[in-house]
């Protein structure tokens, strides 16, 4: 007997269920961050919105609580972005991620520096500078403009991307904007890492947790690693596979969720860069190919947007006034009456959860202009 051949609606059906979307979950913010293999987090409002989404009652201190105790934390992680992650997570993930986050400074000891530091003891200084205390970028600057006159800014980055470092409370909280400090992960966390082949190993079944059933490119684009054919292969005795309707192998773990194509969808807003959008090579189980535009226009944007049948199917962004605060929905082509009310019944609970000392709350729809240009006003609710 070959292998199942999976339709776009089962695989559909099958994210939206591993991604706490299909209904709300009544679990903890700390096991839903798990199971979602992390939250981007670009912003500071957004994972909280995309929890809000995911979870039953969830308020914004319970995520915040979370990060001040340093059960999670705010860290660059897959694809070299800013992400929420547990803990547990990061000292499993970081491993694998390491050669990843180590690929900018290589560009710099091509030839020595100026000043004639190696790779490793301008880290090694830097890493101990760290270890004295939480620095902010101003301390890391000037630290490094010690250690190499005439820097290029962007060896600032280049380290800062090396090193293993935690974006320190309130760094990621609701609200929270500006330069954080950051620290060493290590001594911060008190956690060692795992050895690098066990942290991938992790990485690769979290992720079909999280996104399965997957191909390894999907896994690629989502981690930002790439040839890690045999590090599936590895993996394949503990695996299942499958096939999507082009014929390309998909990975997944045994007995993992796979609902009916007919499960019912509520609608869903999803924030801003959530990785239920970039976790695919091929990204149509979410996004129709004629609407990928609208979503990520440029500039590294990636917007919020909504879901009508458990596919995305407009964008969303908030507006706020000293007394108002409006939701406009912007659906890229017009919506059944049923569908508008639903969306709208739904924006309406976000409001009121998210406006704080507002109690006008205003919905405006509209069909997409085309233009994407617009700025979400998320971050400053």
């Amino acid at each position: 007997m070959g292998e199942r051949i999976l339709t776009l609606r089962e695989l559909n059906r099958a994210t939206l269920a591993r991604q706490l979307l299909l209904e709300r979950a009544s679990i903890t913010p700390l096991a839903a961050i798990r199971q979602v293999a992390g939250l981007q987090g670009q912003l500071a409002n957004p994972p909280y919105m995309g929890l809000w989404s995911r979870l039953r009652a969830f308020q914004r201190e319970d995520l915040t609580n979370l990060l001040e105790r340093r059960e999670v934390v705010r860290t660059s992680m897959m694809r070299r972005t800013l992400h929420l992650t547990t803990t547990e997570d990061y000292v499993n993930f970081r491993p694998a991620l390491a050669t990843l986050h180590a690929r900018q400074l290589e560009s710099f000891f091509g030839q020595p520096l100026a000043s004639g530091l190696t790779r490793e003891r301008l880290l090694a200084e830097m890493q101990g500078f760290l270890r004295e205390k939480p620095r902010t970028n101003v301390e890391l600057r000037t630290r490094l403009a010690e250690l190499v006159p005439q820097m290029d800014e962007r060896l600032l980055y280049a380290v800062r991307a090396a090193l293993s470092l935690i974006q320190v409370f309130p760094g990621g909280a609701w609200g929270v904007g500006g330069s954080p400090a950051y620290a060493e992960a290590q001594a911060w966390l008190g956690r060692s890492f795992v050895p690098p082949a066990e942290g991938l190993r992790v990485l690769i079944r979290s992720y079909l947790a999280a996104f399965g059933p997957a191909s390894t490119k999907d896994l690629q684009i989502w981690s930002g690693l790439s040839h890690l054919q045999s590090a599936v292969e590895i993996l394949r005795p503990e695996l299942t596979t499958f096939r999507d309707e082009q014929g390309r192998e998909l990975f997944d773990l045994p007995g993992a969720l796979l609902p009916s194509r007919h499960t019912p969808t509520p609608v869903r807003f999803i924030p801003d860069f959530d990785n239920l959008i970039l976790a695919y090579n091929d990204r149509q189980r979410i996004i129709p190919e004629h609407y990928r535009s609208y979503v990520t226009p440029g500039r590294s944007l990636v917007l919020p947007t909504f879901l009508v049948d458990g596919f995305v199917s407009g964008i969303w962004y908030i507006e706020r006034t000293p007394t108002i605060a409006r939701l406009i929905l912007q659906p890229f082509e017009p919506l059944p009456l049923s569908i508008s009310q639903e969306l709208q019944a739904e924006g309406q609970r976000l409001l009121a959860w998210a406006a704080e000392k507002i109690d006008t709350f205003e919905i405006v729809v509209s069909v997409y202009d085309g233009s994407g240009g617009k700025q979400n006003m998320w971050g400053r609710l």
